[in-house]
């Protein structure tokens, strides 16, 4: 066997074919009975492949390690993708800030499209095949021992994903395998994840989608940052792109103690007198109605007994007896809803993995180890990691596509 290719997601399918393509005897273990599991679900099942941003752009929205991405992203970029899955019969649409999804709206196409390589560049993939163990001989490795025994390759890829979702097979074995033979792991953490909030009445607005608003974080006076877009109310607190894209600082910011205040704006088009002024009309125009029945034009239903209740304006005051100030503490209500962090979710529940293999101890253009000749890394077991938007996937198509041409090319050389 020239090649093994541990995992079989995104990295790893992308890392096989490549490496089949050189004419080489390429094997791909995964531990589940089928590959790609973890590819079906993101997007919402969608399947964000990447972002149509340009290469600059897209390496600022890395949260780890940026520059270790700049070989592989110049190898292989976001066209390069998009490229790859048209050839392959499947035609992508670029949407609001520049996700670029499957056309069909369905990511059981894109994975299709990648078994298809498979099959093309004749790989044999092996499912419900569980590696134990990295096989090394000196400083070179020489194969891998899984559960049914061991197979014998100078050339190994590990792509064996992160520790989130472990239900699609990512339960940190790679990281397991890699510390065995000497590398650093960067202590792991979630990325991406949903936050638990300290106010009940989160929890009564669950279900409840907002588009076009604003959240801030905040540790004391100091901004954490701000996210605009959308955002999701769940059971236990807040969710959506906005809410993934700031948890990551403010994990960080709860690990050291620090309390985290969220700041809403549900209308951030408007200034606190433009909003005023809108009131205005409104209450004029239900001047006969009681105060809870006034808000419907300003406010999803779910959320006007909330805004009732916080608003301390009692909801069977008219509307025509509602005094300045009472206006002015409602807008600013609907211009500043404050949310309290009580913790993140845990790192199963995480879209990634933060941390991993520690890059320094990797080649960036060849993703070769350092340490151990041979071995190779791909996809989240390496410490990279991105904001929401295509970023991360695109992380695993540029190593996986990087790791297969420099395994392939070191045999053939």
């Amino acid at each position: 066997m020239d090649v093994i290719v541990i995992g079989g997601g995104a990295s790893g399918m992308m890392a096989a074919g490549k490496a089949a393509e050189y004419g080489l005897s390429v094997v791909l273990l995964e531990k589940k009975p089928d590959l790609g599991r973890k590819l079906l679900i993101t997007g919402k099942g969608r399947c964000n492949i990447t972002n149509a941003a340009e290469i600059d752009i897209l390496l600022q929205e890395i949260n780890s390690n940026p520059k270790f991405l700049y070989a592989s992203f110049n190898l292989f970029a976001n066209e390069d993708i998009i490229k790859f899955l048209e050839i392959r019969g499947v035609k992508t649409v670029v949407e609001r800030g520049e996700r670029v999804f499957p056309q069909s709206g369905k990511s059981k196409d894109v994975l299709e499209a990648f078994i298809n390589y498979l099959k093309e560049k004749k790989v044999t993939v092996q499912t419900a095949q569980k590696v134990q163990k990295l096989l090394i001989e000196g400083s070179s490795v020489k194969g891998v021992k899984t559960e049914r025994g061991s197979l014998f390759s100078s050339r190994v890829i590990l792509a064996a994903g992160g520790s989130s979702y472990p239900v699609t097979g990512s339960t940190g074995d790679g990281y397991k395998m890699a510390k065995e033979v000497g590398h650093t792991i960067i202590p792991l953490r979630p990325g991406l994840v949903p936050l638990e909030i300290v106010e009940k009445w989160a929890a009564d607005l669950q279900g409840l989608s907002l588009k076009n608003v604003n959240l801030e974080a905040f540790t004391g006076e100091k901004s954490l940052g701000s996210q605009f877009g959308e955002m999701l109310f769940t059971h236990f607190g807040i969710s959506g792109p906005i809410v993934l894209t700031l948890s990551n600082i403010i994990a960080d910011s709860l690990s050291k103690k620090c309390e985290v205040k969220l700041v809403l704006d549900l209308k951030p088009a408007l200034t606190l007198e433009q909003l005023d002024r809108r009131l205005q009309r409104d209450f004029e125009k239900y001047s006969r109605k009681n105060y809870k029945n006034s808000l419907t034009e300003l406010l999803p239903q779910k959320m006007i007994p909330i805004i009732i209740k916080l608003s301390g304006i009692p909801e069977e005051k008219p509307v025509n007896q509602i005094s300045r100030e009472e206006r002015a503490g409602l807008a600013a209500l609907l211009k500043g809803l404050e949310m309290r962090v009580k913790k993140a979710r845990p790192l199963e529940e995480a879209i990634v993995t933060r941390g991993g293999v520690k890059v320094q101890e990797v080649n960036p253009k060849t993703l070769e180890s350092k340490l151990i000749s041979g071995l190779y890394f791909c996809g989240e077991v390496l410490d990279i990691d991105a904001n929401t938007g295509g970023y991360n996937l695109q992380c695993a198509f540029s190593t996986g596509y990087a790791a297969g041409k420099a395994a392939a090319e070191s045999i053939i050389k």
